[in-house]
């Protein structure tokens, strides 16, 4: 069997090779993969599937960057163009998130939105607007935790937080504390797309290389803001690609343990510029998800983002080697941009469902991966 060398290297605990990585992408043994992922994945997780409430926050859409594979950006004065003012934020927010009361776990919010129990997190990405400066994003901070302090706040991609230094004239580590001071707790992975320079000058040349995207992270590592990391697959890439992009992660995992977890985005091609392309397969997208389990042996969670893969691959990928759904994803935008043929929030109940047909354990966690009591 082609895969049994590899078989034999993860059973015995072995770290697997980039040539391993681009035979297992090149295997059709699809099952055997996920049969390997899924063990993986149960050593370090067990049979859990985690969750979080969240919500998404996508400030403006206006953004100096016009990324071929991006439907999200526009400019200003386009159709469809918007920017949220901060009392616009706040406002959504208060008109959804209250504090929750007579819980155990710090960092806990209640959102009243149909079946949900509670919000942990707010998500908050967006287009690199021309005209606001890093004093904005310090007060849409401060201001989400003046109104809600036990809210988490998960925000912007390394490619904001570069932008945010270069209009400020900072250094990384002196924009990163200054938005950890007003608020900023984890950070995710968005941005990363695919390493590789050819590819990557194909489709986001105006974006900041991998090298860049690379320190930002180890960065943020280091003044103590604990990261995701992903990685956009089914454009014009190639497997070796992606096993050079993952190379990439697992080398800078040994060296800051800063990740939390890595989430292969599947590629969306409405009203993006890259020409002929395609959805992605759900054999492709079993695939990538086992493989990166399989590969970065150091990434605590792998997690299959139900809002890019469709409920029912997500569900699937929970056996073959994921274990987070992500979570309730209220009103994200950037992905429905690109034509995501799944519905835009899932309801608490909702994602427990999924997870108990999968034959794994729900567990609802806060941003670290702490579970939540209820």
């Amino acid at each position: 069997m082609p895969l049994k060398k590899i078989e034999k290297k993860i059973l015995s605990g072995k770290r697997l090779t980039s040539e391993d990585a681009l035979a297992c992408f090149e295997s059709s043994d699809i099952f055997t993969l996920g049969r390997l992922a899924n063990h993986v994945a149960q050593k370090l997780n067990g049979n859990n599937a985690y969750f979080v409430q969240n919500h998404h926050i996508n400030p403006t859409n206006i953004c100096v960057n016009r990324c071929k594979f991006c439907a999200f950006s526009k400019s200003r004065g386009d159709k469809g163009a918007y920017e949220m003012s901060i009392k616009d934020i706040v406002k959504k927010l208060k008109g959804q998130v209250g504090q929750r009361k007579g819980t155990k776990t710090a960092g806990t919010a209640k959102l009243r939105h149909k079946g949900t129990e509670g919000f942990s997190e707010v998500h908050i990405v967006g287009g690199l607007h021309p005209d606001w400066g890093l004093d904005h994003y310090v007060e849409i901070l401060q201001k989400i935790k003046e109104h809600f302090p036990s809210l988490h706040i998960k925000a912007f991609t390394a490619v904001e937080i570069d932008y945010f230094a270069k209009i400020s004239g900072l250094s990384l580590k002196n924009t990163l504390t200054a938005l950890k001071n007003a608020g900023l707790e984890s950070m995710p992975g968005g941005g990363a797309e695919i390493f590789n320079a050819r590819v990557r000058n194909k489709i986001c040349p105006e974006k900041i290389n991998a090298g860049k995207w690379l320190k930002v992270m180890e960065t943020a590592h280091s003044v103590g803001i604990k990261t995701n990391a992903t990685m956009l697959y089914g454009h014009l890439e190639k497997y070796k690609h992606r096993v050079e992009h993952m190379l990439k992660l697992r080398n800078l995992q040994d060296k800051t343990g800063g990740f939390q977890a890595f989430i292969p985005l599947a590629f969306h091609p409405k009203n993006t510029n890259i020409d002929n392309a395609q959805y992605t397969s759900g054999i492709d997208d079993l695939k990538t998800i086992a493989i990166s389990r399989l590969f970065l042996d150091n990434f605590p969670h792998i997690k299959a983002y139900w809002i890019m893969l469709g409920a029912k691959i997500a569900q699937l990928a929970l056996c073959f080697g994921a274990d987070d759904l992500d979570g309730t994803i209220v009103e994200e935008k950037i992905t429905k941009s690109a034509g995501a043929l799944s519905g835009s929030a899932m309801t608490k109940s909702e994602l427990i469902n999924l997870i108990e047909k999968a034959g794994k354990v729900p567990v609802e966690r806060d941003s670290f991966y702490q579970a939540l009591t209820k």
